[in-house]
């Protein structure tokens, strides 16, 4: 297990929170700051069986876990990604065993839905989550970086929609995902090409929010940001979090709506009494977890 992660004190008669069990993620938790890192180098971080679903039970367990005020997403070794694990994509017909086509082709779509959850877990993190790519980050690793809220890469990253050149539509996220990142015009070309965009490339056509000369320069800098980010009220982190994916998917009269119940509900809290008595003090806001 490479779970790395101090677990508060349980309330009396709550069952503690513990960390899931680890083999292809590593996990650490430092002032706040998760860093979720996919841990397995020797294979380019490939997206096997058991990294699916470690990363939704931990992006769950972060969701859940106070400490935790925002998310570090990183890979390991040379590259962030090689993608969807081979021998796990090809096992994935071979394990549909049901002698009905019906049935058959309804596990399967169940096993689509499943995928899909895992990448959407990023998404529902109620805490904000930061990628940093390095190196490639191909077919599957795109689906993953395109639910995080921000986007950062080095010089050397390579992004690949990959999925057209095996014969397949891109089935977890990056078709829904990508074109409200990047534009519709661009994503079809990704989407159609399969061809490669490098990091210079990725900050000018807004895949990524910054492109760093190396990778320790970007992983200092997105750490940087994430240490801003958990400076700020925890609250109010989750609740712009919160917004911003309710106005994604709903018209702006719906989401004005939906700003004025969240304000209405929690506006009136610890955290909005110490950002202003901070400010009055000329000293760094303290917010509890």
């Amino acid at each position: 297990m490479s779970a790395l992660v101090s677990v508060p004190s349980a309330a009396v008669g709550e069952a503690p929170l513990l960390p899931p069990a680890l083999t292809a993620l590593k996990l650490t938790l430092v002032d706040g700051v998760a860093e979720v890192e996919l841990h397995r180098p020797e294979k380019s971080n490939a997206m096997n069986r058991a990294m699916w679903g470690e990363l939704r039970a931990t992006f769950r367990y972060l969701d859940a876990l106070p400490a935790a005020r925002v998310v570090v997403l990183s890979g390991a070794g040379k590259n962030f990604t090689a993608g969807i694990d081979l021998e796990m994509l090809m096992g994935i017909g071979g394990r549909q065993t049901e002698s009905c086509p019906g049935r058959m082709r309804e596990a399967l779509r169940l096993t689509v839905f499943d995928l899909q959850d895992v990448i959407s877990s990023l998404d529902a993190c109620r805490k904000p989550v930061l990628a940093a790519i390095h190196g490639a980050c191909v077919g599957g690793g795109v689906d993953l970086v395109t639910a995080a809220d921000m986007r950062y890469c080095s010089a050397d990253a390579s992004f690949v929609v990959k999925e057209i050149d095996l014969g397949l539509v891109a089935d977890v996220g990056t078709l829904q995902r990508l074109p409200k990142v990047i534009g519709d015009g661009m994503a079809r070309e990704l989407a159609y090409t399969a061809r490669p965009v490098g990091g210079a490339e990725a900050k000018e056509i807004g895949l990524v929010n910054r492109c760093y000369p190396s990778r320790e320069a970007l992983l200092d800098g997105v750490r940087g940001l994430a240490r801003q980010i958990a400076s700020k009220s925890p609250l109010a982190t989750r609740g712009t979090k919160e917004m911003i994916r309710y106005t994604r998917d709903h018209s702006v009269a719906d989401s004005l709506n939906m700003m004025a119940i969240w304000n209405a509900a929690l506006l009136m809290s610890e955290d909005l009494t110490e950002a202003f008595q901070a400010v009055k003090e000329r000293r760094p806001a303290n917010f509890r977890d």
